[in-house]
């Protein structure tokens, strides 16, 4: 089990990844990763191809349209 520390970055927070686990994954600073919700808990994941560029669009829309989405919530 490899443990991490949540860490305060502005209003947000981050954890910090060691660098086997950038490996395992297979990824490099910069790259997209996806967590996904399981039964279990959460798993991390390399988003690649069509996934990884629909993930970063959403994410474009959503910081573009907050106040939009805000009210839909409602």
């Amino acid at each position: 089990m490899i443990k991490l520390k949540v860490m305060p970055i502005g209003d947000s927070a981050c954890v910090v990844l060691p660098r086997e686990v950038l490996s395992r994954l297979k990824v490099q600073k910069g790259d997209v990763i996806c967590l996904t919700e399981t039964s279990d808990g959460y798993q991390i994941t390399p988003c690649e191809g069509e996934l990884g560029r629909q993930v970063e669009e959403v994410e474009r829309v959503m910081r573009g349209s907050r106040e939009i989405l805000r009210e839909l919530a409602k």
